[in-house]
Parts: C-alpha cells; sequence; structure tokens
C-alpha cells in the first residue's frame, strides 16, 4: 500500500530520533566526591532509610515523579494486536505527552504476554519502581481484569487510561454540550454505539455523574446490548429497540466508540432537534462532521486533531496523574474523574462556547494544571 507524504515523513522522524525518550542525569560527576554522594559509598544512607520505611522511596528517590506506562500490544490505536515491541513508539510518544504535559517521567514496558495472571503478576513485582501504573492499548474484555486484579494488590494509582482517559474527556464535551444546546441532564437520551473498554468506561462514568439509566442506550455491532440489571450496571434500553438505527430514533447524545461510517444522515436526521454527537473511531469516524452538521447535528466532536472539538485523552491523564501523584493519592476514584471532566469542561467560560468550541485545544497545557488540581483537592 502506498503511504501518504504523513506517513512517509514519520517513518523518517522516527528513524531520525531512534526513539523519542532518553534518560538525562539529574546530578553532576564531575568529581570524587560527587560520585561518593551520588553511588558508593554515599548511597548506602538513602538505601538504609529506605529499607526502614518504604515510604522514603518517594523522598529520596524519583519515584514520586514516576509513572510506567504499560502495555502487551493486543489493541494499539486502530493497528490491533501488534504485539509488544511495534506498540514500544505509541508507549514512547504516550510517555512524552507525560513529560511535556505534566512533567511526570514516564517509562514504555512491553510485556510478552497475553496471560493475565502474568501480566498482574510483572506489574505487581515492578510496582515499587513507580508511583504509578498507566495501562494502554489492552484489549477487551481482559483489560477490566487486569486493571481491577491490580487495582486490589497494589498501593499506588492503576489507570487504564483507553477507558477512563476517554470517559472523562468524553463526559467534559458532553458537560459542554448541555450548557450550548440547553438539555437538561436528568431528561436527556444518549445512545453510545460500542461496548468494548472505552464504551463501557464512559457509559458508566456518565451514570455516576447523574445520567439515568433508563435513558442510556448501548448498541455493539449486532445491535442493542441487553445487561443485567444489577447495582453495579443498571441498563434500560428501549424494548422496541433492536438496531443502532432504531436506537437513534429521539436520541439526544450519540457517542461513537466503534467503527467507521456506522451512522448516516437518516439516522442523525431521526434524532431530537439539535443533536449533538461525538463520533470518535479512529481514523475514521462513524460519521463525518460535515455530513452530521449537514444533517441537523448542532454540535459534532470526534478523535482527530484536524477537525474542531477533538476528544483527546491528553486532555485529561497527565494532569489527572500529576495530581494523584502529588497527593500521594494510593487510587484515582470515580470522583476524582468526575472532577476532572468539570475542570476540563470549566476551563472553557460558558460565555465563549461555541458549537466548533465545546472542548479545549488538546495542545493546551494549562488544562492539565487544572485537572491536577481537581484531582489533588478530591483525593484529600
Amino acid at each position: 500500500m502506498e503511504k501518504t507524504m504523513n506517513q512517509s515523513q514519520s517513518l523518517t522522524k522516527h528513524k531520525e530520533w531512534g526513539g523519542k525518550l532518553e534518560v538525562i542525569s539529574r546530578v553532576s560527576l564531575e568529581t570524587r566526591e560527587d560520585l561518593s554522594l551520588a553511588y558508593t559509598p554515599g548511597v548506602a544512607e538513602p538505601c538504609l532509610e529506605i529499607q526502614r520505611d518504604v515510604n522514603l522511596s518517594y523522598t529520596y528517590t524519583r519515584r514520586w515523579n514516576t509513572v510506567a506506562v504499560i502495555t502487551d500490544g493486543t489493541a494499539v490505536l486502530g493497528l490491533g494486536d501488534i504485539g509488544p515491541e511495534a506498540a514500544m513508539p505509541v508507549m514512547e510518544g504516550k510517555c512524552i505527552l507525560f513529560k511535556q504535559f505534566a512533567g511526570i517521567d514516564a517509562i514504555p514496558l512491553c510485556i510478552r504476554s497475553k496471560n493475565v495472571d502474568e501480566i498482574v503478576n510483572t506489574i505487581s513485582l515492578l510496582a515499587g519502581s513507580f508511583g504509578g501504573i498507566n495501562l494502554e492499548d489492552i484489549s477487551a474484555p481482559r483489560c477490566f481484569e487486569i486493571e481491577r486484579r491490580l487495582k486490589e494488590v497494589l498501593d499506588i494509582p492503576v489507570f487504564h487510561d483507553d477507558q477512563h482517559g476517554t470517559a472523562i474527556v468524553a463526559l467534559a464535551a458532553f458537560i459542554n454540550s448541555l450548557k450550548l444546546t440547553g438539555r437538561k441532564l436528568e431528561s436527556t437520551k444518549i445512545v453510545i454505539n460500542g461496548a468494548g473498554a472505552a464504551g463501557t468506561a464512559v457509559s458508566e462514568l456518565l451514570c455516576k455523574y447523574g445520567v439515568n439509566p433508563a435513558n442510556l442506550t448501548i448498541c455493539d455491532i449486532n445491535g442493542i446490548v441487553n445487561f443485567e440489571v444489577d447495582e453495579t450496571r443498571r441498563r434500560s434500553p428501549l424494548s422496541s429497540c433492536k438496531t443502532l438505527t432504531d436506537a437513534m430514533k429521539g436520541a439526544d447524545v450519540f457517542f461513537g466508540l466503534s467503527a467507521p461510517n456506522c451512522v448516516n444522515e437518516e439516522m442523525v436526521r431521526s434524532m431530537n432537534k439539535d443533536a449533538i454527537l461525538f463520533p470518535m473511531a479512529n481514523p475514521l469516524p462513524e460519521i463525518m462532521p460535515d455530513v452530521a452538521l449537514k444533517a441537523g447535528a448542532a454540535v459534532v466532536g470526534t478523535g482527530r486533531s484536524d477537525f474542531p472539538n477533538q476528544i483527546n485523552n491528553v486532555l485529561a491523564f497527565p494532569g489527572i496523574f500529576r495530581g494523584a501523584l502529588d497527593a500521594r493519592a494510593k487510587d484515582i476514584t470515580d470522583d476524582m474523574k468526575i472532577a476532572a471532566a468539570i475542570a476540563i469542561a470549566n476551563y472553557i467560560p460558558e460565555n465563549e462556547l461555541r458549537p466548533d468550541y465545546i472542548i479545549p485545544c488538546a495542545l493546551d497545557k494549562g488544562v492539565a494544571k487544572e485537572v491536577a488540581r481537581s484531582a489533588t483537592e478530591q483525593s484529600a
């Protein structure tokens, strides 16, 4: 397949860079005294202090500011299961986003296993070197179990960005879209297409924020997904709906975390007036923004940087980890996620909201500071 100019340029630059990360020393090693302080014999003193109190590892080492970015390479971007080594360029990219937006040192770790037990055990054994764990590009449903089990055994934050980073930014965009279109949270009808990691996380965070579960319908490739009613996931899909087309009739909001071009103009026209659409499939969304707007949508956001209202995880994960690390939090809670979403939404003054500006620019580094502040306050 012939590569586009952008693809060819990226390949050339990656070869030129030879990796996007390097280790830089924070200390001078110019004299024998420098060496004796930073290494032997002086280094024995902080080692002994940490032996007496492991929490001092946050004081005497860089652990306080270091996050592991971990994958097994099974769900990388839109490329699928490409393996751990092939996932490394993406993990390195994630690490430089941590550094650029929140000053966090992040280390890419790509694990050669798809076995849940092995992955959980590996991360558990390494956790003492880090202040937090960012799980990345691990396929569903294994990603749910891996995160759950790690949260049970680790005393540092564990965050699967494909789930929760997406959910936080999607919620922020949703909050501002409701303001712009004058909708009330309790009566807004929502359709989510995609029942994988991101779709599940978005639906759960929306409900925790206050969306009425009875107004939330989830679809997958086969149509409406019916969930058992229990105390953690209460879903009441419309009994008359069987397909995505049926589900979108009379809906106010659409979240797409699924596949390209599965929504058409007629489906948008069947939604309520001034519909809100977030087709976030990458690189091709469920419906192109111009098509959705032509069909009557009031607000459209995608996962792409070449359209307005980009739903980009970089608005969430650097700041929420910065806040968690600064607060020495042991977990990133739902309250912290909701606070982060509200901080992102409120970053844009209400009088500045417009259909093509309901979410801050992904390159605005001020967002991470606000998210960090909100996360720290919630973890207190």
